[in-house]
């Protein structure tokens, strides 16, 4: 177990987490849900609506109504959409895994990637485009997209086309964020480059930053949650 104290007198007692595209509330429960037992938190894992950015934005705007001041966060196109909620809403911080792209998704390898997949659903359907996957992606990935997509068939033709699309916040943006951001990055990731995190964390005006590498995210996904944990008790 890391070394995260129980308890942290800043947080509320909730994160709200999504995850990244073509993935599930599964995954972010087990990417999350270490570190926020760790500090206290009740976490709630959103699971994809088929309107996806959307459906996000609406059960963040329910919870934040019923609850003291949430913590939103997510990996990759979750942590673009709690990013830019919480630029717009009231609440505790944000804990972003692995961001995915600054602004327009245009040059993103992540977005290239949702659209490519997006393309063979389309035209090869789900099998085929599972073993082409299995075929370039390490064993860890490919068993845990395997399981994820098919949970989310058939909409996730739709909410792979629709992150491709999302324009995440600018950085001048960001420098704007009332709110603590903490950021878990990977430094060999080359679908979530290690300068977009460094970037956001750069350009907030209270942030923290924690490294990991694929190898320790794809050998433990709580790797995500601690790193984010870490960032933020460093917030001052």
């Amino acid at each position: 177990m890391p070394d995260i104290p129980r308890s942290d007198p800043r947080a509320p007692t909730t994160l709200v987490a999504m995850p990244g595209t073509g993935s599930d509330a599964d995954y972010v429960q087990r990417a999350f849900g270490p570190a926020a037992e760790a500090l206290g938190l009740t976490l709630v894992a959103l699971e994809p609506a088929s309107d996806l950015v959307a459906g996000h934005r609406r059960r963040l705007d329910e919870l934040s109504a019923r609850a003291d001041p949430i913590i939103v966060g997510g990996v990759s196109i979750g942590a673009a959409i709690a990013l830019e909620w919480a630029l717009h809403h009231p609440c505790a911080g944000v804990w972003a895994a692995l961001p995915a792209w600054t602004g327009d998704p245009a040059t993103a390898p992540a977005a290239w990637s949702a659209t490519a997949t997006a393309r063979a659903l389309s035209t090869d359907g789900l099998e085929q485009t599972i073993a082409a996957m299995a075929t370039t992606s390490p064993a860890w990935l490919a068993a845990e997209l395997d399981r994820s997509w098919r949970a989310l068939y058939p909409a996730l033709l739709g909410q792979l086309t629709e992150a491709a699309a999302l324009r995440s916040p600018e950085l001048d943006e960001i420098a704007t964020l009332r709110v603590p951001l903490a950021v878990t990055a990977a430094v060999d990731d080359p679908v979530h480059p290690h300068h977009v995190g460094r970037d956001w964390a750069a350009a907030a005006p209270r942030s923290g930053l924690t490294e990991v590498t694929l190898d320790d995210w794809g050998a433990d996904p709580s790797v995500l949650g601690f790193g984010c944990a870490r960032a933020w008790l460093g917030i001052s």
